[in-house]
């Protein structure tokens, strides 16, 4: 039974993401795990230790928390019911990324789907705060869902890459499960200035052919373009709706991406993106 992390704030936002993720995976067994965090704005071991107006405010916060996560069981049942999915709750005093790694060390989930933005809804910003430290540090796959985009089957999936990450089955079957379960195409897009691939590259080039020769494929070498770019122009000219890219942080392209360019994307990216990171 496949694991899904679904952390919520309560937010359309959240929602939104929940129900791309009950869509996504119909017709398959999957026990959804709700997540709620929440920490005071101030926070001081000492004065919580001490105070107990401080103290009763906390068992308001976690019994409204449990509340609203029961409250969003009842709506999910309602509006989804399916019988492949069931459905657990965590409420947590804890930071959303801390109570992430935990539930990762503790073999909890091995998938998490979430919005790209906060409760604010700042539409300037294509990743709130907290969606960005998760595609940055955890150590699961991640697929962040815009706010604006409604559920539609995966029908063409871009796979960016500079071969220059040594690819491994656990770096390519979160795609590839997708891919077979839509029966989708997999475009892998290679951005470059006119130099040849390295031996280390075509050998990285190899192991990807090998790996998608049971699924549609097709291997694009972009040149000449920036990678936001890219990503955008061949996403408008193939109706790309899921975008998988590798966090490896030991390469440039991966830094660049996640260091430089997140932003700038960011104006343009309105599918799904999966984020799977190189450390598994």
């Amino acid at each position: 039974m496949k694991k899904i992390l679904l952390p919520t704030d309560f937010s359309d936002n959240a929602w939104n993401a929940i129900t791309y993720a009950l869509q996504l995976y119909k017709n398959e067994k999957c026990n959804f795990i709700l997540l709620n965090t929440y920490t005071p704005i101030i926070y001081q071991i000492e004065y919580m230790q001490s105070s107990e107006p401080q103290f009763q405010l906390m068992e308001t916060i976690k019994e409204t928390s449990k509340k609203r996560l029961q409250g969003l069981v009842e709506k999910i049942e309602s509006k989804f019911y399916n019988p492949n999915h069931k459905f657990t709750t965590i409420s947590s005093f804890n930071t959303l990324i801390g109570e992430i790694s935990q539930l990762y060390e503790g073999n909890v989930m091995d998938l998490i789907i979430m919005g790209t933005k906060g409760a604010s809804g700042v539409k300037e910003v294509l990743f709130g705060s907290n969606t960005m430290h998760v595609l940055n540090n955890v150590k699961c796959p991640v697929i962040a869902i815009p706010s604006d985009f409604d559920f539609e089957k995966p029908h063409e999936l871009l796979f960016p890459t500079d071969y220059e990450v040594e690819f491994k089955d656990q770096h390519l079957d979160p795609l590839l499960e997708i891919a077979k379960l839509y029966n989708i195409r997999i475009n892998i897009m290679h951005v470059h200035y006119g130099e040849s691939l390295t031996e280390r590259q075509e050998n990285n080039r190899q192991k990807l052919e090998k790996k998608f020769k049971h699924v549609a494929h097709l291997f694009h070498k972009i040149k000449n373009q920036n990678i936001p770019e890219a990503i955008t122009e061949f996403q408008i000219k193939t109706r790309i709706n899921l975008l998988v890219m590798i966090n490896n942080k030991h390469s440039f392209f991966e830094n660049l991406f996640f260091k430089s360019n997140i932003k700038h994307i960011g104006f343009n990216l309105n599918v799904p993106f999966m984020v799977i990171p190189s450390q598994l």
